[in-house]
């Protein structure tokens, strides 16, 4: 990986060497081969950055909101203009399909810079209330904490609403997949924006995250990630009082009620276990389906994972890449182990290597049946590519099922019946939910109920995080 600057961290609208030397490796999860380094960031980086971003923030906060929409349409561009290079950066640190790359991994973070110009452009920033005015102002200097999954798309969306919004900003990309946040970095450089306004410190969560968790010149501070470690975001925020928005994990109930037509329902709900080889907090893991419907239910389900190519990113016909690291990909066979023992079936796939990729971290497709709420394999978010089939006996319990989770992310429910559909998708605590497989929609407000966050982000909704309310009584 040549050309980018890897071994500098960007701050004040410069690339500057960080204070200390050591680096932390990106490895291809396909290839086990190491593929570049990032600096491993430390406390005084983290303190010269919000430095930048405080001075700056005056100046971006009163420089006009159709200005600031201006550079994130030129970001956007830019973005776009570079799409094959970053879809293969992508793929190649942390395994996305190349198609996949580039149709999302990419995609989404143009739309979020798009969008949160548009949506600056026609917020309301003031309104009359009797003898007051309340008007948004921007929080101030907001420190980003974004995870490996969807990279790009993470930083984006925080990035591009924050700046939207008046904010200064400084972003720690995961240390799994941080390479794309570099290219960024070049953008944000070339198209102008003004020094400070965006900043870029790699490292650890244990060192650059928490110091921007708890660093008293950060008024927000925003993360997504683990439920685990968004309570400590959120420790660490307490202490001074800042603003959090938490994006965290999710197990989302994919609820199938009796009389849906299983040709359209299953394979969306292959789709939606398996996107991004089940790497993404909103996929649909717990199928829940009738008790008369399962066996059908379980004979579609494992006739279509069966058909997913499973193989190297850079594959036309590769379906699912390899999960992130060796880390994950242990960490996600044991779940499939554990479920086998806790007495679930096995339906499709398993927890053994492919014979044919002896080399990277692979999973197979695997569909667990007959899953109970006490199993790990219910309850928790595995994170890769396995799917839990759970039954139930009425209505009312699939309802139960679906709620039953400390998560509240996103959902699905399908029905014969639009109506019935959306009167048992009202009773699903969730975020988010599908019905009859409706379209995501990137700009709808994200966000979990429970313990899936605190917050949205995206849309006016999302720009709304970022903003402080004032009131002027005349």
């Amino acid at each position: 990986m040549t050309g980018h600057h890897f071994d500098q961290i960007y701050i004040g609208g410069a690339w500057v060497d960080p204070v200390g030397g050591d680096k932390i490796p990106v490895v291809n999860p396909a290839t086990e081969s190491t593929i570049g380094a990032v600096p491993a960031g430390t406390v005084d980086d983290v303190n010269a950055a919000v430095d930048a971003a405080k001075s700056s923030f005056p100046s971006w906060w009163r420089t006009p909101v159709e200005i600031r929409a201006g550079y994130l349409r030129a970001v956007a561009e830019k973005l776009t203009a570079r799409r094959d290079e970053i879809a293969l950066l992508i793929s190649s640190e942390m395994g996305s399909p190349v198609r996949f790359s580039s149709d999302v991994q990419v995609s989404l973070p143009v739309n979020s810079f798009l969008e949160a110009a548009s949506v600056a452009e026609s917020f309301e920033w003031e309104a009359e209330r009797g003898n007051s005015i309340i008007v948004r102002e921007p929080v101030g200097v907001v420190g980003a904490i974004t995870p490996w999954n969807y990279p790009l798309h993470q930083i984006a969306g925080k990035v591009a609403y924050a700046l939207a919004a008046g904010n200064t900003i400084v972003v720690k990309p995961s240390e799994e997949s941080p390479l794309n946040a570099w290219v960024l970095a070049e953008i944000m450089d070339e198209v102008g924006v003004p020094p400070g306004v965006f900043n870029l410190v790699s490292g650890t969560g244990l060192v650059v995250g928490e110091a921007l968790a708890s660093h008293p010149d950060v008024e927000l501070v925003t993360f997504t990630g683990s439920t685990r470690a968004g309570i400590r975001v959120g420790e660490l925020a307490a202490k001074t009082i800042k603003r959090v928005t938490l994006e965290l994990g999710g197990k989302s109930a994919n609820l199938i009620l009796p009389g849906t037509d299983l040709s359209v329902a299953i394979p969306h709900a292959i789709d939606w276990a398996f996107i991004n080889s089940g790497q993404t907090c909103l996929a649909l893991t717990r199928l829940l389906v009738h008790r008369d419907d399962l066996r059908d239910v379980e004979l579609a389900a494992s006739a279509l994972a069966s058909k997913l190519s499973v193989g190297a990113p850079d594959a036309p016909s590769t379906d699912l890449g390899p999960l992130v690291s060796e880390v994950q990909m242990q960490r996600v066979r044991k779940y499939i182990e554990d479920g086998i023992r806790d007495g679930a079936r096995l339906i499709a796939g398993g927890s053994d290597r492919l014979a044919d990729l002896p080399i990277g971290y692979y999973v197979r497709p695997t569909i667990l049946s007959d899953v109970t709420p006490n199993m790990s394999v219910f309850r928790e978010e595995i994170f890769g590519p396995v799917l839990s089939i759970v039954p139930y006996d009425s209505i009312d319990e699939g309802v139960r099922i679906a709620n039953n989770s400390m998560y509240g992310l996103a959902g699905s429910v399908w029905s014969n019946n639009s109506q019935t559909a959306r009167e048992i998708a009202n009773q699903i605590r969730t975020g988010q939910i599908m019905i009859n497989g409706g379209e995501f929609n990137p700009n709808a407000p994200f966000g979990g109920y429970k313990q899936s966050g605190i917050g949205r982000e995206f849309g006016p909704e999302g720009l709304s995080e970022f903003l402080e309310i004032k009131s002027f009584q005349y």
